[in-house]
């Protein structure tokens, strides 16, 4: 039976993941929602209830897939304890309070990651070399696309030739259809698969032929999910131009914050998913509504301040350079939960920033600036997997842990 110091590591864990979710609650899922309060579209009480909800939401229905890569894909050969967690935890908030309180741009992706690396080698486990491949990869080419899909966004936008009330429309017709596609852990879904979209289970309902693997049925159910968003966001700007970029700033704002909390979620659950697992034997939800309930709170108590700070800048960038910053947001997230990739909320939207700023000639983003962020990227990583090594070998001289 388990002593009393492995139910206080247990507590403590618990506590620092709760924290870990407070923290992302308050930061990174924030700003989504910061556009529309620019724009005037939305109160920043009300964004930041939403933004609680969603990402909520989001967490509880998506996070599974990242959650399981931080907890054990990242290092080979050992299984993350209690005391491992902590310490892997307390590195990645310690560098997330870091960036709030300095104003430095830490990724919480990148701080978590290196943790849990550093403290997984620190156990004694294997680097996952393939993992971290497809990490790097996928990282390194975030700024590109995220900044390239911003720079068409933008593009399409200020076209003369493509009125607003086509325009925006046809960017709601793809958020719609993409939306169509996500993989969501209360759908059913097929023996071999976790998850499943809507477009999927109800092409699962009508038995027809693929064609080149893919169903025919979830190609019109993607489709009818596009016609629906794109005449609903039509009416709104024939109506009124600025009153539909206001709409869709707001729906925008709302599938990205619930992509965030699904991305982002992860980060905080991930380094407990072998102690609530294997060791306590509780089912998966249990950590992700953990995780939900601290990114919840996190918006709720945290978020005001952040999108007041936020909104201004966004306000100074304009509506259609901020919708070309969310919608790259929007698909990097949600090919990243695919994939179980933790990612930085961070580095999508600063890239998409500068690819809409380049569409009007400018990126508005100094180069030393870029440099500097950049830096402190590599620095987060390098630094967190030290930090992480060395905490939990502390840790575990003091503890014998």
């Amino acid at each position: 039976m388990p002593g009393v110091l492995f139910w206080a590591l247990v507590v403590l864990a618990t506590l620092t993941s709760l924290a870990t979710a407070w923290a992302l609650g308050a930061n990174s899922n924030s700003p989504p929602f910061a556009p529309a309060i620019g724009a005037n579209a939305i109160s920043t009480m009300r964004a930041a209830f939403l933004i609680g909800i969603l990402a909520a939401l989001g967490a509880l229905t998506q996070g599974g897939a990242i959650s399981e890569t931080v907890g054990a894909g990242l290092i080979n050969g050992v299984q993350i304890t209690s005391l491992a967690a902590t310490a892997g935890l307390l590195t990645a908030t310690g560098f997330m309070i870091f960036g709030v309180y300095t104003g430095y741009p830490v990724p919480a992706a990148f701080a978590t990651t290196g943790a849990m690396v550093g403290v997984g080698l620190s156990l004694g486990g294997n680097p996952a070399v393939d993992t971290y491949r497809r990490i790097a990869l996928f990282w390194v080419l975030v700024p590109p696309v995220s900044g390239g899909l911003a720079y068409l966004t933008a593009t399409l936008l200020r076209r003369d030739d493509i009125p607003e009330t086509v325009g925006v429309p046809l960017l709601a017709a793809v958020v719609s259809g993409i939306v169509a596609n996500v993989q969501l852990g209360v759908i059913p879904s097929p023996p071999e698969a976790s998850q499943s979209s809507i477009a999927g289970f109800i092409a699962r309902q009508v038995e027809t032929p693929t064609v080149a693997g893919i169903d025919p049925l979830a190609v019109v159910v993607t489709l009818a999910a596009a016609a629906v968003g794109f005449r609903a966001i039509r009416r709104r700007t024939q109506a009124s131009a600025e009153d539909g970029i206001r709409t869709f700033l707001i729906v925008l704002g709302s599938v990205v914050a619930f992509s965030s909390g699904g991305s982002q979620v992860g980060l905080a659950t991930g380094p407990l998913e072998n102690l609530y697992g294997t060791e306590l034997g509780l089912p998966g939800i249990v950590l992700l509504t953990l995780g939900a309930t601290g990114i919840l709170a996190g918006a709720w108590m945290g978020a005001p301040k952040l999108l007041q700070a936020t909104s201004r800048e966004y306000a100074q960038l304009g509506v259609r350079r901020s919708i070309a910053a969310l919608v790259p947001g929007f698909v990097i997230a949600q090919v990243a939960i695919s994939l179980g990739i933790p990612i930085s909320f961070n580095n999508i939207i600063i890239s998409g920033v500068i690819g809409g700023g380049l569409a009007g000639g400018s990126a508005g983003v100094s180069r030393r600036k870029i440099g500097v962020t950049l830096a402190f990227w590599l620095i987060t990583l390098t630094a967190s997997t030290a930090i992480g090594f060395g905490l939990y070998r502390a840790f575990a001289t003091v503890l014998g842990g």
